[in-house]
């Protein structure tokens, strides 16, 4: 049986980085039959239900929309069913997909990853892959299984990582070079070009899910690493050190020239420049800072708010 060019698509995501695909699927002409996405989540300081990214751009476009708690229950799965897709695509959906669901389009669940599979399979691949310095990135399109990003390969699109680039910069540059990739993959499986590579396991990297603890700074590590760091967690949980008692939120940084003076965690007021001796013979110059319950700031406007003593240091705990 021919593949259709065109295809019938059930389409699920939640966050920002899963628009463009969304968008480049409907301009490229593919029939969307719903969007599956998180229900709506309280949001800000009133609470107030919020919906996701991919929710609003659905609406705009005027597509059915599905917020299932839990998309494993049989509602949703006869839900599928009924829709009989020729193939749905997921991008950050924010639920493991049950074999059940794996089972029903014919040619598959395709997920568009934000890393060159089998590196960095998980949760936070672009966030990791910075975090660790690596020089370079990109998207994998595969074929859903049952395991964490364990299917076949389908396409690759690799790019270079900015020495400065952050994780939201990088982001969204990858959403944009994803959806791309994801349109040209559903053209190449319709035309039959395409052939599924398996992954070689022995290769695999983790990406788990960020927890608020991955933002803490130790400061006998060297700059470098906590330079990565700072760029990999934007925006969330960033890192952070302790100052007087006070979450310290290091916004932007650099790897400074200079050596350290004193004790890692030592901050090094240099003219209107704020230093922080660091491990292995290394020191960061903070740029942009946060005091906890104040706004963002240069460093040197922290300098002019704060006078240092000689040996002070930031705290291990709060």
């Amino acid at each position: 049986m021919p593949t259709p060019l065109n295809m019938t698509l059930v389409f699920l995501g939640t966050p920002s980085f899963a628009v463009p695909t969304l968008e480049r699927i409907v301009q490229a002409g593919h029939s969307v039959l719903a969007v599956f996405t998180q229900p709506d989540r309280p949001k800000g300081r009133g609470g107030e239900l919020a919906a996701s990214p991919v929710k609003e751009t659905a609406l705009r476009f005027s597509l059915p929309v599905h917020q299932p708690e839990r998309i494993r229950r049989p509602e949703p799965v006869e839900q599928l069913k009924q829709m009989q897709p020729d193939a749905m695509v997921v991008v950050g959906y924010g639920q493991i997909i049950p074999q059940s669901i794996i089972d029903i389009p014919c040619h598959g669940i395709i997920n568009v990853h934000a890393s060159l599979l089998p590196k960095y399979r998980g949760a936070a691949p672009i966030q990791w892959a910075i975090a660790n310095g690596e020089a370079s990135s990109g998207v994998t399109t595969m074929r859903i299984d049952a395991g964490l990003d364990t299917g076949d390969m389908l396409l690759k699109w690799e790019t270079p990582i900015g020495p400065e680039e952050n994780a939201i910069e990088l982001g969204q540059r990858m959403a944009q070079a994803g959806a791309d990739l994801l349109v040209e993959t559903l053209r190449g499986i319709g035309a039959g070009t395409i052939r599924p590579e398996p992954q070689d396991n022995l290769q695999a990297s983790l990406a788990p899910i960020l927890k608020k603890e991955d933002g803490a700074v130790d400061w006998n590590w060297p700059a470098r690493k906590i330079f990565n760091r700072a760029r990999g967690f934007l925006p969330w949980p960033g890192a952070y050190s302790y100052f007087r008692g006070q979450i310290f939120h290091i916004w932007k940084a650099r790897v400074a020239d200079e050596p350290p003076q004193g004790a890692p965690g030592r901050l090094m007021p240099l003219k209107r420049r704020l230093l922080v001796s660091s491990g292995e013979g290394s020191a960061l110059e903070l740029l942009e800072v946060q005091i906890e319950g104040r706004k963002r700031m240069p460093a040197e406007a922290f300098l002019n708010g704060h006078r240092l003593d000689e040996n002070e240091r930031f705290d291990v705990t709060q």
